[in-house]
């Protein structure tokens, strides 16, 4: 496995902040597999039970704020990175209505306070993940591509949308590619992603982790927004997108120091309630009920990303239709819920690559 992305993270030192969330937690166990020196920097993890302690492992987790410059600072003198992708925030929207303050806080003086030690640590490669709702949604039929507009109708939307206007800014005046090598040896980028699933989240008000706590209690789940549609991905997905911009930019490669969006094929579009049904197909024991409530809060309807900048220039591709993923994902909470915690982090991700070589996939030569 340490072959993937032409080797390059074998031996590496990468920072992850933000490690214990839910993408965090699959991006370590890959980099781990590839022979990377894991270091993760983060909160206490989020949820009970949790995904980066069921994997026990074996990599430097320190316990911060990336609020916490001073610590930050430290870390990055003590363990020097090659490489930070930059995971750490408040990835909920819901949430962000209720802690708009610490929304705001985490998702872009957080982010300011990555890309000051990241300057000050002259950091080779910097990753930073914002999201899909970065996007000024017109909720319009075709997907955004990555030089529209950027806004947010909710804080955390919002907030994801000034954090990618911040890293335009530091890749404007302080990591200018112009002076690259000559006044600063730092390249940065920014990701975008829609909607990822796939075994290990438990994280409040997302879609599958509701469904996959409320079976495992024996309840019916409440799905709101069942005619909302989503790019609805597997988590190793969009990570096999981060991870081949690291590559680029750990080459030097100054062209990829921008922004990219990763997201499904157009099938991978479908509505909440379609999800909820092909869900259903692995487990029967699921089932659910439409929330009606008629003063729910402010939830995108239309989100998609127009992926082709990728598909172009990097040469990257999906692996796993939505079929596969949603069964993957199911499969995954079955085994831990019905099979005494067992967790198929392992056989998934190896059935990823193995499925990526079949397809000739480039990050994989």
């Amino acid at each position: 496995m340490d072959n993937l992305f032409s080797g390059i993270y074998k031996n590496k030192t990468v920072l992850l902040t933000g490690h214990t969330g839910f993408k965090g937690s699959w991006l370590s166990y890959w980099l781990i597999q590839m022979g990377a020196k894991v270091v993760g920097y983060s909160l206490e993890a989020p949820t009970y039970p949790n995904h980066i302690e069921l994997l026990n492992l074996d990599m430097i987790s320190i316990t911060g704020d990336i609020r916490d410059l001073e610590k930050l600072k430290q870390t990055f003198k003590i363990y020097k990175p090659d490489i930070v992708f930059h995971l750490a925030a408040q990835a909920l929207v819901r949430m962000s209505y209720e802690n708009p303050i610490e929304t705001y806080e985490t998702n872009i003086i957080g982010t300011l306070k990555v890309f000051e030690a990241c300057k000050i640590a002259n950091v080779k490669a910097v990753v930073n993940i914002t999201s899909d709702k970065a996007y000024e949604n017109k909720e319009w039929i075709w997907g955004y591509r990555e030089n529209d507009p950027l806004g947010g109708y909710d804080p955390y939307s919002s907030s994801k949308g000034c954090a990618d206007l911040l890293a335009n800014s530091y890749r404007n005046t302080f990591f200018n590619l112009k002076e690259y090598k000559k006044s600063h040896n730092t390249l940065l980028a920014t990701c975008r992603a829609g909607n990822v699933i796939g075994g290990g989240d438990w994280a409040k008000d997302r879609l599958i982790s509701d469904i996959m706590l409320s079976v495992s209690k024996g309840k019916k789940v409440s799905i709101r927004n069942p005619k909302a549609t989503r790019p609805w991905q597997h988590v190793l997905e969009p990570l096999s997108g981060y991870l081949q911009i690291g590559q680029k930019l750990l080459e030097e490669k100054v062209e990829f120091a921008e922004a990219w969006n990763f997201g499904p094929a157009d099938e991978g579009s479908i509505t909440v309630e379609e999800v909820v049904k092909n869900v259903k197909k692995h487990w029967n024991k699921i089932d659910y009920e439409i929330d009606s409530d008629p003063n729910q809060l402010h939830e995108a309807n239309l989100l998609k990303l127009d992926c082709s900048k990728a598909h172009i220039l990097l040469k990257w591709k999906d692996v796993w239709d939505s079929e596969t993923t949603f069964e993957k994902t199911v499969k995954w909470y079955k085994s831990y819920y019905e099979e005494d915690k067992n967790i198929l982090t392992k056989q998934d991700l190896e059935s990823y690559i193995k499925d990526a070589k079949i397809r000739n996939i480039v990050w994989t030569k």
